[in-house]
């Protein structure tokens, strides 16, 4: 019975720590895009010359079909878990500063502000 009551308790304590492991809240500086462009809006405004800013750009791919996502400062493109984020409209194309908890290349926003220029 010990026995048994010593691997439960075992158990319980490396699921929850294996759920610790498993996503890092994070502040990260980079632009919110969408996952048609990504990285570079540059090809989809050439293709199509009303979008003229970045945030028009995003607003009509992600009209389109496409999701929201994070471009880091560092390069790197973030999947956004939580794509109903009323922030992440208004912020569309804009250099932001984003907090949320990250899972490989997944973020799930608790904060996100624009960047003063």
């Amino acid at each position: 019975m010990r026995t048994i009551v010593k691997f439960l308790c075992c158990t319980g304590l490396l699921t929850g720590l294996a759920s610790f492991g498993s996503a890092a809240e994070m502040t990260m500086k980079g632009m919110i895009s969408d996952s048609m462009c990504g990285a570079s809006h540059a090809k989809m405004m050439e293709m199509h010359k009303g979008m003229k800013t970045d945030h028009d750009c995003t607003a009509g791919c992600v009209k389109a079909g496409a999701k929201y996502v994070f471009v880091s400062d560092a390069g790197k493109v973030y999947q956004i878990a939580n794509q109903g984020k009323a922030s992440l409209m208004k912020n569309a194309g804009e250099s932001v500063s984003i907090t949320g908890d990250v899972n490989g290349d997944t973020i799930t926003v608790s904060k996100l502000m624009m960047m003063k220029h």
